[in-house]
């Protein structure tokens, strides 16, 4: 049981929902992203999602696709990223969880990253563009270092493939709750709690939702039906904001206010 289960495991005998904060590594610097996991962490967070750079991100909004680039004009590269993830293991042990895009993982080697992302302290990966039918070879790099492969359930996706994805996936399922891109939105359909709970039929496993969650009323809203809530724009664009373009940027001020929000949001899973 790798720290992933155990932290679902810890959370459904509280009765809470696991809060699944998303930044992009590199963002606007190393030694951001570093502070920033670890407030985050202090701050309420359970298990952390941590962007890979890539610099055709097809399945992120305007926001992470900024946050994307700005990390990769910093320098952030995959040997990088990797050195970043072993600095945080020195100083916590939240569960972490690399989402990336499979080209930098197949030049890189799969076998190789699996080994170098598990020695340096990832419990799971996303690669949301990676099929399933296409996914054999990384299911088995992952498995061979202990790597949770989190695959991800779209509101469209036919209940015979939801059984296959279940049956495949490892840590949690990612349902998304909406068709599109990654993106902050205003509201989102009435029908997230309904498919969230198609999903869970089939499966024993935790199922977190992401996609367009910003608010701790929207957490709220979906705790009662996901295992776990995942939230990404909204934070990515408060760490833009916090760090560039405002009087003495990225003080301690701005770590406080960031950690406030994800407080705000883990409040609402309880």
């Amino acid at each position: 049981m790798n720290r992933i289960e155990k932290v679902f495991k810890k959370l459904e005998k509280r009765g809470e929902t696991a809060l699944i904060p998303f930044i992009t590594a590199g963002d606007p610097s190393i030694e951001v992203t570093k502070g920033l996991v670890l407030e985050m962490a202090k701050r309420g967070a359970d298990i952390i999602e941590l962007g890979l750079a890539f610099s055709d991100p097809l399945a992120d909004g305007p926001t992470i696709q900024a946050a994307s680039f700005r990390a990769l004009e910093a320098g952030m590269n995959t040997e990088k990223y990797f050195s970043l993830v072993a600095s945080i293991r020195k100083e916590s042990d939240i569960p972490l969880v690399l989402m990336g895009y499979y080209n930098p993982v197949l030049r890189y080697g799969l076998e190789a990253f699996a080994r170098d992302a598990a020695e340096a302290g990832i419990d799971g990966t996303i690669i949301p563009d990676l099929p399933l039918e296409e996914a054999g070879p990384w299911i088995k790099a992952c498995n061979t270092y202990s790597l949770s492969n989190i695959l991800l359930v779209a509101p469209n996706t036919p209940q015979e493939r939801i059984k296959k994805i279940v049956r495949a996936s490892k840590g949690f399922i990612y349902y998304v709750s909406v068709l599109g891109i990654t993106g902050a939105r205003t509201s989102l359909p009435p029908q997230v709690a309904e498919g969230l709970e198609k999903v869970k039929s089939f499966t024993r496993k935790p199922v977190a939702v992401g996609f367009g969650i910003s608010r701790p009323d929207q957490v709220k809203a979906l705790s009662s039906s996901s295992d776990g809530i995942i939230v990404g724009s909204a934070i990515v664009r408060l760490v833009e904001k916090e760090f560039s373009g405002k009087d003495d940027p990225g003080g301690p001020k701005s770590y406080q206010r960031i950690g406030d929000f994800v407080e705000s949001l883990k409040k609402a899973t309880v």
